[in-house]
């Protein structure tokens, strides 16, 4: 597209702010790409957003085969049910707690690192497009009151999404003793027509279920936890309070 439109690179190059050497890199696919330069490209060559698309279609494709499945479900919800006894759910995570967790693994390449963390924001979007998903998130104090130095910053943003209307999050209480869902965490998408999907995260990877036994088995466990957990005034006052405790951002 740089050639049809008669730019040599080094022309193109300033007119998108890089190098002709950075062109050169990226044309080549010795460079990465990155939402900023596609976006300045799209903008040069008015291709109405079709490489910033192009980056989001690859992104989607980086991610693991096991994911997608459960990642279009999330896209497609009406309504979206997260559970997570230990962590704070992936749509509700800062950048700095979500590369955080990313780092559990500590042979992945800190370049990898940062594109899961992109991924992940990008899931983000659908909590503030037009008609977004109601979003229910049970998460247990535990996970709250972990002392690391991102916790204030994560806490500050989950009271943030608690003040929007179609985001419910609600805590156990360290004294609900133990419960079901200690089992482990879960995930459950409502599509527009009624149907339910859930997904669950291992150590390896994860399971899409659909099946009825399945899914009954899953909405069962879901009103087990939730049934354990505050209402969301005493959820919103609990996080206030623990983030006192972990001091300024």
């Amino acid at each position: 597209m740089r050639t049809n439109a008669g730019l040599s690179q080094e022309e193109f190059g300033r007119l998108v702010h890089y190098s002709a050497s950075m062109v050169s890199a990226v044309e080549t696919g010795s460079r990465p790409l990155d939402r900023a330069l596609l976006g300045r490209v799209d903008e040069v060559l008015k291709t109405g957003g079709l490489f910033t698309a192009l980056l989001k279609m690859a992104e989607r494709d980086r991610e693991p085969s096991w994911f997608k499945p459960w990642l279009e479900a999330e896209r497609a919800a009406k309504q979206l049910r997260y559970f997570n006894p230990t962590l704070v759910p992936g749509l509700l995570q800062t950048a700095n707690y979500a590369r955080a967790v990313l780092r559990f693994d500590d042979t992945r390449p800190e370049e990898e690192v940062e594109k899961q963390v992109a991924s992940r924001l990008e899931r983000q979007e659908i909590l503030s497009r037009e008609r977004p998903p109601q979003v229910i998130a049970v998460i247990d104090e535990t996970a709250l009151r972990r002392r690391d130095a991102i916790m204030a910053e994560q806490l500050a943003h989950l009271l943030r999404m608690a003040e929007l209307p179609h985001i419910h999050i609600h805590v156990i209480p360290l004294d609900a003793g133990l419960h079901v869902g200690l089992s482990g965490p879960l995930a459950l998408a409502r599509s527009v027509d009624g149907g339910w999907v859930g997904h669950l995260e291992n150590q390896l990877s994860g399971l899409v279920v659909d099946g009825e036994d399945g899914m009954a088995t899953l909405l069962a466990r879901w009103e087990s936890v939730r049934g354990v957990a505050l209402p969301q005034n005493l959820s919103v006052a609990l996080m206030k309070e623990v983030e006192s405790q972990h001091g300024p951002q």
